[in-house]
């Protein structure tokens, strides 16, 4: 009887002190790793995790001695060196070990907003003006008001709060020094969209060659009114922090529904950004609707988070499941492989 495929779990040990303000972003792939590992498990596949954190020596190590099928890849970067995220998939891919998710080439895009949002405005996908800062002195901004300022290189909302939108240059300035200061450079200012705000995941389906790419049905973050000066925007707070008031104001609901127009619309311009990425297996767009129905392009977030509502709500409601849809990408890694996908 021929053994089972066996699937390395690769993920990120988090590093930061629990009392670090970004301590939640970082710890909460161990959930996501104890999920994995139980689905792959029972799926019969042979399974083993590495954690990994400076060091990737514990990777040749393995792959030395118990060589993969595949590799799970749960490696979302290390804080204090975010390109870790991109060189992790880029060290595989020198092993020639296929892996699940989105390819190194497209995580430094997804990493790196200032070539995502070049590469958006250059397909001609709908995306807000922009301004890139290096240093000063500050090139004016001709957007429009109100500005959102933002880290170039950060993910996860890390950067982002209520001080991230400027209503006039003096509180632009200040913020752009902030965020130069903090983060380093570069720093994004974009237009500030208001209206609604939505996530769309992408999902390939199938193992193999012709995968079929599917939209999931839509989740939007319900803004509710907070106090005066309160910006509808999706925070680090307001994403990770479940005691503050922004969590409370900005619920994620899954799945919502738009009018036949709007929701063709939304598709395929998640489809498009997905393959304008070169993503793979699963990916999420963020985007803002207007109330003339007009969307912009947030954000492109490849291998976004693996267990959020939206994505188990938007499988639900296609017929499938949050544990097939772990087994399936996989199987798929392994079929880019060895190809010993029979369990």
């Amino acid at each position: 009887m021929p053994s089972p495929p066996s699937v390395l779990v690769l993920y990120n040990e988090p590093v930061l002190p629990r009392d670090h303000p970004e301590f939640a972003a970082e710890f909460d792939v161990l959930e996501t790793l104890g999920d994995v590992v139980k689905v792959l498990t029972a799926a019969g596949f042979a399974v083993r995790r590495l954690g990994l954190n400076y060091d990737p020596q514990p990777l040749l190590d393995e792959v030395k001695h118990h060589r993969p099928d595949a590799v799970f890849n749960l490696f979302e970067g290390i804080p204090t060196r975010p390109g870790t995220e991109v060189w992790a998939a880029a060290l595989l891919e020198w092993l020639e070990l296929p892996y699940t998710g989105c390819p190194a080439e497209c995580l430094a895009l997804g990493r790196d907003k200032v070539r995502a949002k070049h590469l958006l405005a250059g397909a001609g996908l709908p995306t807000p003006a922009y301004l890139v800062i290096e240093r000063e002195p500050f090139p004016e901004w001709v957007g429009g008001w109100p500005a959102f300022i933002k880290p170039a290189c950060e993910d996860a909302s890390v950067g982002i709060d209520q001080g991230s939108v400027a209503a006039d240059p003096a509180q632009l300035a200040a913020r752009v020094r902030y965020v130069l200061d903090r983060y380093g450079p570069p720093v994004l200012i974009e237009e500030f969209v208001g209206g609604r705000e939505f996530h769309v995941n992408v999902i390939e389906q199938g193992v193999g060659p012709g995968r079929n790419l599917v939209v999931l049905p839509f989740a939007e973050i319900a803004y509710r009114d907070g106090p005066p000066g309160w910006w509808p925007v999706y925070t680090y707070a307001a994403k990770w922090d479940e005691q503050s008031a922004e969590f409370r104001n900005s619920p994620l609901v899954a799945p919502v529904e738009l009018p036949a127009g709007p929701t063709e619309r939304l598709r395929d311009l998640a489809a498009c950004a997905f393959r304008l990425f070169k993503c793979r297996d699963f990916a999420r767009i963020d985007a803002r609707m207007t109330d003339g129905g007009e969307f912009s392009v947030l954000e492109m977030n490849p291998n976004p988070y693996l267990i959020s509502l939206a994505l188990v709500k938007g499988l639900e409601v296609v017929g499938g499941t949050h544990e097939r849809f772990l087994v399936e990408m996989a199987k798929a890694a392994v079929a880019r492989g060895s190809g010993r996908v029979a369990l």
